[in-house]
């Protein structure tokens, strides 16, 4: 019994360690992406148009400002020319973003990143 238990203590100590260094790699992968847009992206490359509502909008400005991208943000509730901009792209939703030129629908990093490349 003592035996037994001892492997099992041994295996959920294993699996939480792998747990946790599989957080900690995606991590770390996501901090390095974010360099990687940083140092890439330039005044004038992305462009967001967001919705005051968009609680995606909000994730992505957050992820923008936590590593130091330019972005530049229109709402296309409160400007007319974003409104516009965000009909004539027919976005089904916010965030949208423009990556030097390529309309992105949704945020993801990774496809923020290879659009720069």
């Amino acid at each position: 019994m003592r035996q037994s238990a001892r492997s099992l203590i041994g295996l959920v100590a294993l699996v939480a360690a792998a747990a946790l260094a599989n957080t900690g790699w995606g991590e770390f992968k996501a901090w390095r992406l974010g360099g990687q847009v940083a140092q890439s992206a330039r005044a004038g490359d992305i462009e967001m148009l967001s919705s005051v509502t968009c609680p995606y909008c909000d994730a992505a400005r957050a992820w923008f400002a936590e590593h130091e991208v330019p972005v530049r943000e229109c709402f296309i509730e409160r400007d007319a020319d974003c409104a516009a901009r965000f009909a004539a792209l027919r976005s089904p939703g916010t965030p949208l973003l423009v990556v030097r030129g390529e309309p992105q629908v949704g945020f993801s990093a990774k496809r923020v990143a290879e659009a720069l490349q």
